[in-house]
């Protein structure tokens, strides 16, 4: 609760800025910053302010929420306070969240054909190690004196049953795990091992003395080629349009994603767009960028430039 619109709304900001950034730093989910129009506002709110995330399949899927109240729930739930000068006010008020849609957000963002592809920073398991001819001596002892070291700074599981390695290298690949470790007796003959990276499958033959380094730098790898590729994927399928029949034309010959587009703010005409596009306005973004002076649906002078698309 707030004294003044003012602290409000800059705590409506600064927490969409956090879900934001956490999606992009640590999820590797590139996100639209915006404000939602007022027909898509919470309800009761002043204003509704939304991160968008494009996922893998064009759709977009709003990943976090930020809204201001003003002060009308307090006055509906007659909440006061006691301010400087002694007198009863009504307190402005925000309401913030993110869900488990997340988890959703990181599977349809950058899971693939043979499974989970986890950011670093969430993925329960960093690192996984596969001792090669484990049988062979020496190779399991080796095995554990590297979790033992590398587990004081990531999280890390060996895996020491009795399947082959093919088929643990699928498992972990399955399970998302950022980067594997590959130790056998060759390696340990060379004091090396190997280090494969989840998303891009790259193998990395190192030496074991500089391992924890060198599992840094992968994780770091993980992460960034997974928001890249994301980022990429934003780009690639960003269209902007002029007037509806564009919106049609461009959707049905490159497929889904977001559509940058001019709009006069009239509701009919949102509604207007997703009846004859079958794609809604997803929020007017921070960072306004003048396309046209019309809008995209009725040609009358244009108020902002929004971002729609299919949606989850």
């Amino acid at each position: 609760m707030h004294a003044t619109a003012e602290e409000a709304r800059e705590e409506t900001i600064r927490m969409l800025n956090v879900y934001a950034d956490f999606h992009e730093h640590e999820l590797a989910i590139p996100v639209i910053r915006g404000i939602k129009t007022e027909s898509d506002k919470f309800a009761g709110a002043v204003a509704t302010y939304a991160i968008e995330a494009l996922m893998h399949d064009g759709k977009s899927l709003q990943a976090g929420t930020s809204h201001y109240f003003g002060d009308g729930f307090a006055r509906a739930f007659d909440i006061q306070y006691t301010d400087k000068e002694n007198k009863l006010v009504y307190p402005h008020q925000t309401s913030w969240g993110t869900s488990t849609r997340m988890m959703g957000g990181i599977i349809m963002t950058h899971g693939d054909d043979n499974g989970l592809v986890l950011p670093p920073a969430v993925a329960p398991v960093q690192l996984i190690i596969i001792p090669i001819a484990a049988h062979k001596p020496g190779v399991l002892e080796k095995a554990g004196e590297l979790k033992t070291r590398l587990e004081k700074l990531f999280r890390v599981k060996t895996d020491v049953s009795d399947n082959s390695a093919g088929w643990k290298f699928a498992e972990y690949e399955m399970k998302g795990v950022p980067v594997r470790l590959e130790i056998g007796p060759r390696d340990m003959e060379k004091n090396e091992c190997v280090l494969v990276t989840r998303h891009d499958r790259s193998k990395t033959v190192v030496s074991i003395d500089a391992l924890e380094k060198a599992v840094t730098e992968k994780l770091q790898a993980v992460r960034d080629g997974l928001y890249n590729k994301a980022l990429a994927n934003r780009e690639a399928r960003t269209y902007d349009c002029v007037t509806t029949d564009e919106i049609i034309s461009v959707l049905a010959e490159k497929g889904d994603g977001y559509v940058r587009a001019m709009w006069c703010g009239d509701e009919a005409c949102e509604d207007r767009v997703k009846e004859l596009t079958g794609v809604g306005s997803r929020c007017i973004h921070f960072d306004q960028v003048q396309l046209s002076d019309s809008c995209v649906c009725c040609g009358e002078p244009a108020k902002h430039m929004v971002y729609w698309a299919k949606a989850y």
